[in-house]
């Protein structure tokens, strides 16, 4: 590994290989948030070489890293058509020696929530809403060739909870906001009711500024266009972990336009991500 400094922040760049005419690159970093070390993956299209270009922040699932998205997806030929750079970071701290981080696959490490924990051990570490919103992309302008005024966000399953919550929180900050099987009403089904109750304590009133359900019922900002893609046959949405039901009916109800796709499979597709991005900056 070697250590660049871009602009005022110093990152060190782990890997970085060449992909769709742009780079795929991966950086670590020292988080102010999550006082720990972080992993971020970024593709730079080719046009970032010349032009500013608009971010696509994608956030990950239980389980995930950096590496998922950007090894599975394909999403780095409709970045290149598109002109558009892409964020994945890291789902949790790691390496903090809390006890009980490593114990289960749906808390702890990999399973952060994106949300800011307000309970013990957790709080410390455990502030992945505030590092996807606040911190990660004040690093990405900083340092890479952003519009910083054409940003949107994107995940998958926990990842696509985050998504939906931190563009419902954020009017107008997010151009749009796109989800594949995300998990739509936390505070209803068993993942987020373990994540919730770790993370924010027992008071379930403070849960709903993290149920995008929740607060789908209280959005009163500029027009967002979200994008739900489902796999009819997925096992956790008829475990009903993900309840995208609960949430188009909110949004129906407050008129908050949602295109919700029912697709035969659930697996991920190039096809469906170039979708997913072509919505974004349209």
């Amino acid at each position: 590994m070697r250590t660049v400094t871009l602009s005022e922040m110093a990152l060190t760049q782990v890997s970085s290989n060449k992909c769709a005419g742009g780079f795929q690159k991966v950086f670590e970093h020292d988080s102010t948030e999550l006082k720990c070390k972080m992993k971020f993956a970024v593709y730079l299209p080719p046009k970032a070489e010349t032009d500013k270009c608009p971010v696509m922040y994608w956030l990950s699932g239980l389980t995930c890293t950096e590496q998922n998205f950007i090894t599975k997806a394909g999403s780095q030929l409709a970045a290149a058509e598109h002109g558009i750079i892409i964020v994945a970071p890291d789902t949790s701290p790691r390496g903090c020696n809390i006890e009980g981080e490593d114990e289960s696959w749906d808390f702890g490490t990999g399973a952060g929530f994106y949300v800011d924990s307000t309970q013990d051990p957790w709080k410390t570490n455990y502030r992945m809403y505030s590092y996807v919103t606040d911190e990660l992309p004040k690093l990405i302008n900083a340092n890479f060739p952003t519009a910083p005024d054409r940003m949107s966000v994107c995940g998958h399953s926990m990842g696509g909870h985050g998504a939906l919550i931190c563009a419902l929180k954020n009017p107008g900050k997010y151009k749009a906001v796109s989800a594949f099987a995300p998990i739509c009403n936390p505070m209803q089904c068993p993942w987020g009711q373990k994540a919730f109750s770790g993370y924010l304590g027992s008071d379930r009133s403070t849960w709903e500024v993290y149920d995008a359900t929740v607060l789908a019922g209280s959005y009163s900002g500029p027009q967002l266009d979200i994008l739900i893609d489902q796999g009819r046959d997925d096992q956790f949405l008829s475990a009903s972990q993900l309840l995208p039901d609960n949430l188009i009916a909110v949004c129906s109800e407050k008129k908050i336009p949602v295109v919700f796709r029912l697709q035969p499979v659930s697996s991920f597709n190039p096809v469906k991500v170039k979708a997913q991005i072509v919505l974004f900056f349209r």
